[in-house]
């Protein structure tokens, strides 16, 4: 029966290994109420893959464990990649090739991990003393004597004094009441999988604190390297949006052993929940901290909660002040860091040169590569001395498409001396400056990847998006431009690559191609288990992982993530001195009365100006806009006194504002462009009410608030501001200037003409 059960173990052992950390991580054992002291070591080691159970969920912890299978658990742990290749055979008396751990012990005596006896025997079958379990993990993982007392009074002539002194001395394992160590005592599986746990976690540290990530990864299982190259988003949990740390959120951390997260506005309450949020977060993430992030451009893609609401990248631009771009990555970069985010994707390098662009348009500094670059380095330079990682995109260059690539594919069809003089001259730049982070474009550049595939979506040849491309992100941007630093892609939920690529092969190609982080994988799970198997299977070197993941953790060092951080009532103790400060505040005030930009004037320096006892009607698309431009009208004088109406176009109406205009003095007329194409906006309707207007000599100004290409498509606009957003600084600031309180000394950053 004896040696039944050992075959049984041995079976079930064998059979659950597959690769660390994939089949056997998903065990739970049934039977350690009665060990919970150790349930810990035993979980932390079964899911690296290296300890598993008898089935139907035992782990008998208590048992002994035997020479053999302590054996086979190291071997496990060390030379996995071993037990696939064939082993030449051992010379051990009583280890047969029947034997169900004959390869576990062959690999281990030809590595050096285990002894036999003077008489040419293993004794696999026998159990483990403490003695030997000393002697095997010192001898396994090379460990040196360390700093805390150790005197057994049963050690000192003992055969394994020198490494039981080892192990007590680094705090590895303890010894008894009485003073002994008792070194001939039986070990448990449960106490085996403990030590080995313990050791484990004590280079991991040792490496952390030495920075020696080679060695860090060394110990680190595939599931864990692959899991530092995903960022997925937080989803709902049991249908509700995730705004605390709940099992789900639990399960996906820990599973899949993610290495951040990126974070949107249906996550965030307010300040002191995010910051709750995010601190909770990485007290789930074990000893490697996590990347957590968020898009914080400023303008129209905002996340802070009662924050600072940059007037946004366009608004800069306008500005033509780079030192105000230097503070507001500054801000913003404190802001952040005060929530407990600390990855920003921003700032936007993309060149705006193509009005039609459906998705980048304010989110650009302009359409010139200098003011671009100029802007582009200032900006990521506030945020590292925030401290506070910069992600900037989208390379190689999203500026000139007419297609969103959250919708559809764009191609980029320019000649590569096109690229090199525009598109890709702010990334050189960012490269040559450091840049720690770059996030890849899903458009293909056939003038550097001209590969097609078929599209799963309709059969159709499409070409490789730069996130899937080898020579873009490899060839280009590695070898060509010299960039050292972490790759991460563009969201994987966006349609140019979800609608023509299966998910789990464009999350291997692109791994394949040079990217370092997935972000946002429509399934993190299965990519997870995609890059898993694609290291198993040899389609993916772990040379490509671990160059991947060593860039992901020096990153996270350089930036102070494995220090230890504020406690949580810290934190939100500081949160009024850094959220929303009036230092801040100013800073969003001055670059959005810098940028005010005229864009049409009857004397060529002024808008329309209000008189004294006007009736202003105020026609916007949104009533909500409308009613914020007359509060702050409103607020913004207390010696002009006038009277203000509100007026809605409604699409394909214009009635109903026509009558309004025409019982005005004033009109602020306001028009939003941003998300479509601009060459296909409803501009007839503006039209109509600046002839109207103009036909009756009315007193106007057309107050642009997303993309300032008005003048490409309207004709005969006497007054015109571009605020570049309609966020209430921008517009506050373009009332200002209406009510003649401030000069518009913008400069119009793209090109109309």
């Amino acid at each position: 029966m004896h040696i039944k059960r050992l075959t049984i173990i041995g079976a079930v052992l064998g059979s659950m290994f597959l690769w660390a950390g994939s089949v056997a991580a998903n065990e739970r054992f049934t039977d350690l109420q009665h060990s919970k002291w150790a349930e810990d070591g035993i979980e932390y080691m079964a899911k690296r893959g290296t300890v598993a159970g008898y089935g139907n969920g035992k782990f008998k912890p208590a048992a002994p464990v035997t020479r053999a299978q302590a054996v086979t658990f190291m071997v496990r742990e060390l030379y996995s990649q071993q037990l696939e290749k064939p082993v030449q055979g051992t010379t051990y008396g009583d280890v047969p090739p029947t034997h169900p751990f004959y390869r576990e012990i062959a690999i281990a005596a030809k590595n050096g991990l285990a002894s036999g006896f003077p008489d040419g025997t293993f004794h696999p079958d026998a159990p483990l003393s403490r003695a030997e379990t000393a002697a095997f993990l010192t001898r396994a993982y090379l460990l040196v004597e360390g700093k805390q007392p150790a005197n057994w009074s049963d050690t000192e002539k003992h055969w394994a004094a020198a490494p039981i002194l080892i192990m007590s001395s680094n705090g590895l394992v303890g010894g008894y009441a009485d003073g002994t160590y008792r070194p001939n005592r039986t070990v448990t599986r449960a106490e085996f999988a403990v030590f080995m746990s313990r050791v484990i976690r004590f280079e991991r540290e040792a490496a952390i604190r030495a920075q020696d990530w080679d060695k860090l990864i060394s110990y680190m299982t595939v599931s864990e390297q692959v899991g530092q190259m995903l960022m997925p988003d937080v989803r709902q949990w049991n249908g509700k949006v995730t705004t605390t740390v709940n099992d789900g959120l639990k399960s996906s951390i820990h599973d899949q052993d993610l290495g951040g997260l990126i974070l949107f506005d249906k996550n965030i309450v307010d300040a002191k929940q995010v910051t709750t949020f995010t601190h909770n977060l990485q007290n789930e993430a074990g000893d490697i901290p996590l990347f957590l992030g968020i898009d914080q451009e400023g303008g129209v893609i905002k996340r802070i909660p009662g924050g600072t609401n940059l007037p946004g990248q366009m608004a800069l631009g306008a500005t033509g002040d780079a030192a105000l771009a230097e503070a507001a990555g500054q801000l913003t970069g404190e802001e952040l860091k005060a929530l407990g985010l600390n990855l920003n994707f921003a700032p936007v390098l993309d060149i705006n040169s193509n009005p039609d662009n459906p998705i980048i348009g304010m989110r650009s500094f302009g359409s010139s590569a200098d003011l671009v670059t100029r802007f582009g380095l200032a900006t990521i330079k506030g945020l590292r001395q925030s401290g506070v990682i910069a992600a900037v995109k989208h390379f190689p260059g999203h500026g000139d498409t007419t297609v969103d690539s959250h919708l559809g594919m764009p191609v980029l069809t320019h000649h590569r001396e096109r690229l090199d003089a525009v598109e890709l001259k702010p990334f050189q730049a960012a490269i040559e400056n450091g840049v720690d982070m770059i996030m890849t474009a899903h458009i293909a550049f056939p003038a550097i990847d001209n590969e097609q595939v078929t599209s799963l979506k309709d059969g159709s040849r499409v070409p490789i998006p730069a996130t899937l491309s080898k020579k873009v992100l490899t060839g280009l941007l590695r070898e060509e431009m010299g960039y050292e630093g972490l790759i991460i892609s563009d969201a994987f939920t966006m349609k140019a690559i979800a609608a023509h690529f299966g998910e789990n092969k464009a999350v291997e190609r692109a791994v394949s191609a040079g990217v370092d982080i997935i972000l946002m994988p429509q399934d993190s799970e299965a990519a997870h288990q995609t890059l898993v198997n694609a290291v198993k299977d040899g389609t993916i070197p772990t040379q490509t992982i671990h160059a991947s993941v060593k860039r992901i953790l020096e990153l996270k060092s350089k930036y102070g993530l494995f220090e230890p951080g504020p406690s949580l009532a810290q934190k939100l103790a500081d949160l009024k001195q850094v959220i929303g400060t009036e230092e801040h505040r100013t800073v969003e005030r001055k670059i959005a009365e810098k940028a005010v930009t005229l864009l049409a004037s009857r004397d060529g320096l002024h808008p329309d100006p209000i008189h004294q006892g006007d009736r202003v009607v105020i026609v916007a698309a949104e009533e909500e806009q409308a009613k914020q431009l007359e509060k702050q009208l409103k607020q913004a004088t207390d010696d002009l006194s006038f009277k203000t109406a509100i007026s809605v176009i409604d699409q394909g109406q214009t009635n109903a504002a026509m009558q309004a205009i025409n019982q005005a003095d004033y009109v602020i007329l306001a028009s939003y462009q941003f998300r479509n194409v601009a060459s296909q906006f409803g501009w007839n309707e503006v039209q109509s009410l600046i002839d109207e207007m103009n036909k009756r000599n009315k007193r106007y100004t057309l107050l642009s608030l997303g993309n300032p290409y008005e003048m490409v498509y309207l004709q005969n606009v006497r007054s015109a501001l571009a605020v570049y957003g309609k966020q209430e600084p921008n517009t506050a600031a373009g009332t200002k200037v209406l009510l003649g309180q401030l000069e518009a000394t913008g400069v119009l950053p793209v090109q109309t003409d």
